[in-house]
């Protein structure tokens, strides 16, 4: 999508005609136009210089928003989102208040409560004519609205400002008629003609009008600035320099100098300035401000870091990898201003409606002075109900209902890692009536470990060393677990590696051929003993994954691998439910543990044994049931999150940009899914709402406006109202921030997760199985040492801590037990 800026709106009518104007340029696949961020999002092959020329043929500006420019900074885009417009407004107020003041002081306060005036003001004529003067200054100072409302009215496109400028030009056309009435009358001594015009001048309404819209305009102007504030939030966490090492020396430089590539150096307390890898030192990162995640993150050589993220304690140096627009930070406002940009189906309908709302009115207004004349009223009343239909029916609190609450909707998700990349998908997520998870990385922690080993004819160290050379080559996080048992082993070198269909792998170690899969998939390729099928049943009982491994045919033994679930993954399932969404889980794993990881996380239906090309196939069949979420990391499931109504991809953590998912989730939490339902029906709610606010306003003060229901509403009132109507729907939309997008239960489960915190000890010394019994005994008799699981492969322990252990108490537990305590990573 080609992004553009559009100036010269202002209001739901100009939207639509540059809407249908670019639409109708040959090439042009779909045109969405954002009267909130004065932007425009063009799909399709049309040039730019076609599109620009539409907008201008339309009677408007545009420009291509450069990604040159988002490359040099992202200091512009902050300069762009700056509330420029309210203070012009602010100025142009206070200048019409001060000379509408002193209209309103004679004409109404002189006149009528004889608040003291020079004698000359007794005088009717000199008293229009004075009022004539000011609110001449008054329409000069708002010209704006005069000049685009009948620049729109020539080109066959009127907007909101022909209303004011048509309700206003009327008032003072119609005034200065009158006096000149009343000039010829005193001029013939006529005082009765001169009183009686002089009762009924509508130059305070003809200054009044445009005052009263700036009020509107200036307050609409204000809400409207802060339905961005988040997005204006994510761009001042943009550092403005970074230090780069060069030649043993630390230079400082604008963030805009570094290059892909380039070392530079992060001191504690610094914000990192842009996304790359730790090849010096170890720290924690603050990374709250792009995933919502309060606890520091720990950091070590190899680790990835992201830009405008706060390093909390270590000296870190840093290898750039992404700069510029391609930062995690550039990629989340991109994303941000994406979604502002599109359209959500319920605008649509508004859409259609503002189109058409001022050509109507201007109609209706006609058809009000003819029918009052006709019904035997006088001019002047006539006129005033004429110009009260112009001047209180407001476009704009159409045009702004679904907008403000898309940006106010997108930018609370993305304040909590949660990002909605069309205005569509933050609708239909809402709407949402099943949602299908995948197992592995979605509902467990994708962090699956060996539990067993069951050798056939070999011992279990012959069995590892030949399971973890085959599995070396494939990039399965269950591959990555029997790796990891192995630890350090000598593995042979394994040739002729296939992934082949249904779940396997093969590979040649010399002359023999290996084998390694799900049981279904080996059991195709060799003969699988009583004994192996009863012992693989068990296994998947238990909620683990056999492996099954076979040498030239025959069964050489299996590998039960486990993944735990999250924390927060029953509570997440069981919020859905109370949703009264159906919860599935979709798995390509055996059916046994499928259903066990399912019964603890409480789903509804576990679909299991699925490749993963028939992912997509069953996305397409439940669809048929419902509108249908799918929920998966990105990668593996891609296929099924293009094919579901709407596509999340979880854990995406600073690869943001997912191209199959409709919405990034940044945290590895499946609570955030919940979450993104909640904002979705809360935002859908309050569009509900401010399109009910708006067509209802329309549908009440118009009739009054027309002066029915024996109501004489005079023009100024309805501007008044008019001014009102937009800021009220602006307001409204900003409550979605006081959405709260988890339950108290789960902020209970966030808060008691967030206190545990998991490192990884380096220990020398262990060589088995009792060395590992040792080590965890003596870890888990520390004091904020919750669970501790060493391995003597790896050399390591991995241990999860409550609160902060000191480092000495670790290596005195472990040093204790006359093993060598090599740090923590």
């Amino acid at each position: 999508m080609e992004q553009y800026h559009v100036t010269g709106m202002s209001c739901a009518a100009c939207s639509a005609r540059v809407e249908k104007a670019v639409s109708a340029v040959p090439g042009v696949q779909s045109c969405a136009v954002s009267l909130l961020t004065n932007s425009m999002g063009v799909e399709g092959t049309a040039s730019e210089e076609e599109i620009i020329q539409a907008v201008k043929n339309a009677g408007y500006g545009a420009s291509k928003k450069g990604s040159a420019r988002v490359k040099k900074s992202l200091n512009t885009d902050e300069d762009f989102l700056k509330d420029t417009e309210t203070p012009k407004l602010k100025k142009r107020l206070m200048q019409s208040v001060i000379f509408l003041f002193v209209l309103m002081y004679f004409s109404m306060g002189h006149m009528m409560w004889k608040f003291p005036a020079p004698a000359a003001f007794d005088n009717l004529v000199f008293l229009a004519v004075f009022e004539m003067l000011l609110c001449i200054v008054i329409m000069i100072i708002n010209a704006k609205f005069y000049q685009n409302g009948f620049k729109s009215l020539i080109q066959g496109a009127p907007n909101m400002d022909t209303l004011v400028a048509l309700g206003s030009g009327a008032s003072f056309g119609y005034s200065l008629v009158e006096l000149f009435l009343m000039i010829l009358a005193q001029g013939n001594g006529d005082s009765t003609t001169v009183m009686k015009f002089g009762m009924n001048l509508y130059f305070e309404s003809a200054a009044m009008i445009p005052t009263l819209i700036t009020v509107g305009k200036m307050l609409e102007s204000m809400a409207k600035g802060r339905t961005t504030d988040a997005l204006k939030g994510l761009l001042k966490l943009s550092p403005k320099t970074a230090v780069l090492y060069r030649d043993g020396q630390e230079q400082e430089v604008a963030v805009e100098e570094v290059q892909p590539g380039d070392i530079f150096v992060v001191k504690p307390g610094e914000s990192i300035p842009v996304d790359g890898i730790v090849i010096y030192g170890s720290s924690s990162v603050d990374e709250s401000m792009l995933t919502g995640e309060s606890i520091p993150v720990d950091k070590k050589e190899g680790s990835a870091v992201s830009g405008a993220t706060i390093n909390k304690f270590g000296y870190i140096r840093c290898r750039a990898t992404r700069v510029g627009e391609d930062t995690t930070l550039a990629q989340i406002i991109k994303t941000v201003s994406d979604a502002a940009a599109t359209k959500a189906p319920l605008a649509r309908t508004a859409d259609k409606v503002s189109a058409i709302f001022v050509p109507s009115v201007i109609v209706v207004s006609l058809l009000t002075l003819a029918g009052w004349l006709f019904a035997g009223k006088d001019f002047g009343f006539a006129v005033a109900r004429a110009i009260s239909v112009l001047v209180i029916s407001c476009p704009c609190a159409l045009g702004l209902a679904t907008p403000v609450a898309v940006m106010v909707g997108s930018g609370v998700g993305a304040k909590n890692g949660i990002l909605f990349k069309t205005a569509a998908s933050l609708e239909a997520t809402g709407r949402a009536n099943i949602v299908v998870l995948d197992k592995t990385g979605t509902v467990t922690e994708g962090k699956p470990r060996v539990t067993d080993m069951i050798p056939f004819g070999m011992t279990e160290t012959e069995l590892l060393t030949l399971a973890a050379a085959l599995e070396s080559k494939s990039e399965h996080p269950l591959a990555k677990a029997v790796t990891q048992r192995a630890g350090t082993m000598d593995l042979p070198e394994i040739t002729e590696f296939l992934v082949l269909p249904g779940n396997g792998i093969s590979g040649k170690l010399k002359d023999d051929v290996l084998l390694g899969g799900n049981d279904r998939f080996i059991a195709q390729k060799c003969d699988i003993p009583a004994k192996a099928e009863a012992e693989i049943n068990t296994l998947s009982k238990q909620g683990k994954t056999p492996m099954l491994f076979a040498k030239n045919g025959a069964l050489i033994g299996v590998i039960a691998v486990a993944d735990t679930i999250k924390p927060d993954s029953e509570s997440a399932v069981s919020e859905l439910k109370e949703m009264g969404i159906k919860v599935m889980m979709l798995t390509g794993d055996q059916e046994n543990t499928a259903r066990e990881i399912g019964r603890q996380a409480g789903v509804d239906r576990v679909i299991a044994g699925v490749l993963p090309e028939e992912k997509a196939q069953h996305i397409s069949a439940l669809k048929e049931q419902g509108r249908t979420v799918m929920v998966g990391d990105g990668i593996n499931d891609a296929p099924a999150l293009t094919v579901a109504d709407t596509g999340i991809a979880i854990g995406a953590g600073a690869d943001v940009a997912v191209e199959a998912a409709d919405i990034v989730v940044m945290k590895n939490r499946l609570s955030d899914v919940s979450a993104a339902v909640r904002i979705s029906r809360a935002t859908i709610r309050n569009i509900h709402q401010n399109l009910f606010w708006a067509f209802l306003y329309n549908a009440i003060c118009i009739p009054l406006a027309i002066g029915l229901f024996s109501v004489e509403m005079k023009p100024a009132y309805g501007a008044a109202a008019m001014a009102l109507s937009s800021f009220c729907v602006c307001m409204n939309a900003l409550r979605l921030n006081l959405v709260q997008i988890h339950d108290k239960t789960h902020q209970k489960n966030i808060q008691s997760e967030e206190k545990t915190m998991t490192k990884t000890v380096k220990i020398e010394g262990m060589m088995c199985e009792h060395c590992e019994a040792r080590v965890k005994k003596a870890l888990e008799a520390i004091d904020g040492v919750e669970n501790a699981a060493p391995n003597h492969n790896t050399h390591s322990a991995q241990i999860t801590l409550s609160k902060d252990v000191p480092e000495e108490t670790l290596k005195a537990a472990i040093e204790a037990q006359d093993y060598k305590f090599l740090g923590i990573q």
